[in-house]
Formats: structure tokens, C-alpha cells, sequence
């Protein structure tokens, strides 16, 4: 049997430091360890402001109104996403506008954008799926020409790199989630970042009730609410920063091996990462089957009964889910997106953090796994 970590993963450091916060006299937002997090997680991603919240689904919905989206205004973003990306644009009243991938990456793609922009268009939304990084010089020409925000949603990306400039770093601002299955987690937990002072001063404000800091605890300058992280999360977050390199490093190095253990395997297909990608957290080792005579399904059920975790791909586009069958929305033609939904799987992130023997024998799996639905195709 292969031996795979689990995740979330944790020590006696985070012990320690949630220890620190249960004997303080201060559990919630305003404990030091917050404000150190969003330090270091701004360092870290190269930005100049990090807004930690409850959530990365709430740093969506307090980034959207800050960047200028208003009732009726059209948010274009890719229709391959968690629900999120798309929720938060409603939740602001805004119109989401559902295009097409790329092919090889999986990520929105800009063409499709330049075709759905209209005078109501007012930002995109670009998603790095799984750490792969959208094609960012082309959304942010794009974006400059035709005078729109880009967000990035980077709730896969921690530690993702473009030609060394990590992801954060290249939108208007950008949300990161730390949901118990990303790769730098506190079960839950969300950051918005920016480079702006003044986007980064209103985002704070807007988050901690609309007060302004260094003011009276019970003075509100504008009409805000509270999305403000725990010292909990921030507690563990801390720890699991210092952890985080080392072990995308380690991801690395196995999706690497697994991707060259396979290399043969015709019929398997990986998301590809633009060549100017510097790094990849690893977060889903996205790929899909070639031979439409394979069931996706049945190739993860094969996978799934050896305790690999692996999972088909999405069951529907964004634009398909229940709720946007009411919900106002625009969706453009998505035959790449919906060509997936067939034949696209993906690997948990845990799995690439095993022994290289674990890594050799799941591989072994996926050969056998191929050979068998092929044979039960003949």
C-alpha cells in the first residue's frame, strides 16, 4: 500500500503558537499575530499590502466594489472555477461573463476575453488554476488598452511565479483563500493584496467596520462590515508560511519525476505551464485522457480504490451550475471548457508530498489503470 501524507499537516510549532494566542487576552483580529501574517504573506508574494479575512470567498467580494464594479456593470472571468469566482460577482450585483480556456493550461483565455468585452465591461476576473499562471502579459495589455481592473483570483497560487514575480503582484489586487485544502491553510482564511495605498486603506476599513486605523474603536468612517481573520488562523498561517517553500519544492520535484515516469503514456495529456512560469505551488496535477474511448471516471475510481487522491474533473462549467440558470449572467461559447468536463482529472497536492517510492508506485497505478480500461474497451 502507498504511503501518502495527509493534509492539512501539523507540528508542535503550530502548537505552540496557538497556545501563545489561548493565553493572550486577545483571540480575534486585533492580536499581533494577524498583523504579522499580513506582513509576511504581502512579503511573500511580492505585494505591498495583504487584508486577511475569514475567508478567501469574502476577499472576492470586498475586492470587486473597490475596484469600481457596480450593479449591472459585466465581470468577465473563465468558466472553469470553484463557485466563488462567480458568486462574488453577483453578491456585488454585478454580471458575470463566462469564456472559453486555453487548451493546453486551463486558464481563461485572453482572446476570448478581447471577444466578449462590451461597454459594460468593467474587469476580469483571471484565475490560476491549480499554480498555473494565466498569461498575464496579454490580460494585462488587454486590460491597460481598454481601461478595465484585473483581479486576480489566486486561490490556487500561493507561491506561483511569472519570470520570478510571484502571483499577486500583477493585478489591480488579487485574492488568495486558505481553505483547509490549499497549500498554505488554517482551515479556513482568506488575503486580499495590493500595491495601492489607497485600495489597500479602504479594503481595511471596509473589512474592520469601517474604521480607520489609529482612530476611536467606536468611530466608523464608512459603511463596512466585519471579514476579519481570527488570531487562530493567523497563528497557524504563520507556521505553515515557514513550511510552505520547502514543500513546494518538494511538489516540485515529484511532478517532475511522476510526469517523466510517464512520459510514454500517450494518452495522458498535462495542463501545460507557460514557459515564463518560474514556479508552480503544485496545488491539482491537472491532465486529461486523450483516447475518448476512456472513461475520466473510471480511471479515477481505478486510482481513488489505492487510496491515490484523484479526482474527475469539474462535473460542469460555472455557467451550468443550478444556480445561473436564474441568476443574470452572459456566457459566451465554451467548447474547450466543456470538452473537459469528458475527459480531465487531477491529483491532490498531498500525494506529490510522498517518498519517491510512493511516487514510483503510483505511477505504476496510472499505467495499469490505462491498460486496463483499454482492454476493457476491446
Amino acid at each position: 500500500m502507498m504511503t501518502i501524507p495527509e493534509w492539512p499537516q501539523s507540528d508542535e510549532r503550530e502548537a505552540e503558537m496557538l497556545r501563545q494566542v489561548l493565553s493572550s487576552p486577545q483571540w480575534g483580529g486585533f492580536h499581533p499575530f494577524v498583523a504579522e501574517f499580513e506582513r509576511s504573506f504581502a512579503a511573500y508574494q511580492h505585494s505591498q499590502h495583504a487584508i486577511s479575512a475569514a475567508n478567501g470567498t469574502l476577499t472576492l467580494e470586498l475586492a470587486l466594489p473597490l475596484l469600481g464594479v457596480s450593479p449591472g456593470d459585466e465581470v468577465i472571468l473563465p468558466a472553469i472555477s470553484f463557485i466563488s469566482s462567480a458568486s462574488a460577482i453577483s453578491r456585488v450585483g454585478a454580471i458575470p461573463v463566462f469564456v472559453d480556456i486555453e487548451e493546453s493550461s486551463f486558464n481563461i483565455d485572453a482572446a476570448r476575453v478581447q471577444q466578449a468585452i462590451t461597454p459594460r465591461t468593467k474587469a476580469v476576473m483571471a484565475v490560476h488554476f491549480g499554480g498555473v499562471l494565466c498569461d498575464i502579459p496579454s490580460l494585462q495589455q488587454l486590460c491597460s488598452a481598454r481601461g478595465l481592473m484585473l483581479l486576480e483570483d489566486a486561490a490556487h497560487a500561493h507561491g506561483a511565479e511569472w519570470q520570478g514575480r510571484r502571483a499577486g503582484s500583477f493585478g489591480r489586487m488579487a485574492s488568495f483563500s486558505f481553505q483547509n485544502g490549499k497549500v498554505l491553510t488554517s482551515g479556513e482564511g482568506g488575503a486580499l493584496l495590493t500595491s495601492d495605498d489607497s485600495l489597500a486603506e479602504q479594503a481595511r476599513s471596509l473589512a474592520n467596520c469601517g474604521r480607520k486605523l489609529g482612530c476611536n474603536f467606536y468611530e466608523h468612517y464608512r459603511i463596512g462590515t466585519n471579514f476579519r481573520m481570527t488570531a487562530f488562523q493567523a497563528a497557524v498561517l504563520l507556521c505553515q508560511l515557514e513550511k510552505l517553500p520547502a514543500q513546494i519544492q518538494r511538489r516540485t520535484q515529484n511532478a517532475k519525476l511522476l510526469k517523466h515516469l510517464l512520459q510514454d503514456v500517450e494518452e495522458i495529456v498535462w495542463q501545460q505551464e507557460p514557459a515564463q512560469q518560474t514556479q508552480n505551488p503544485q496545488y491539482l496535477l491537472t491532465g486529461r485522457l486523450k483516447n475518448p474511448a476512456i472513461d475520466h471516471r473510471e480511471f479515477c475510481a481505478h486510482l481513488s480504490a489505492q487510496k491515490i487522491p484523484c479526482a474527475p474533473f469539474y462535473p460542469h462549467t460555472l455557467y451550468q451550475n443550478p444556480v445561473f440558470h436564474n441568476a443574470p449572467c452572459r456566457v459566451m461559447p465554451c467548447p474547450v471548457s466543456e470538452a473537459r468536463l469528458k475527459d480531465a482529472f487531477w491529483l491532490g497536492h498531498r500525494l506529490l508530498l510522498a517518498g519517491e517510492e510512493t511516487i514510483h508506485e503510483c505511477a505504476q497505478a496510472m499505467r495499469a489503470a490505462i491498460l486496463s480500461l483499454h482492454l476493457a474497451q476491446v
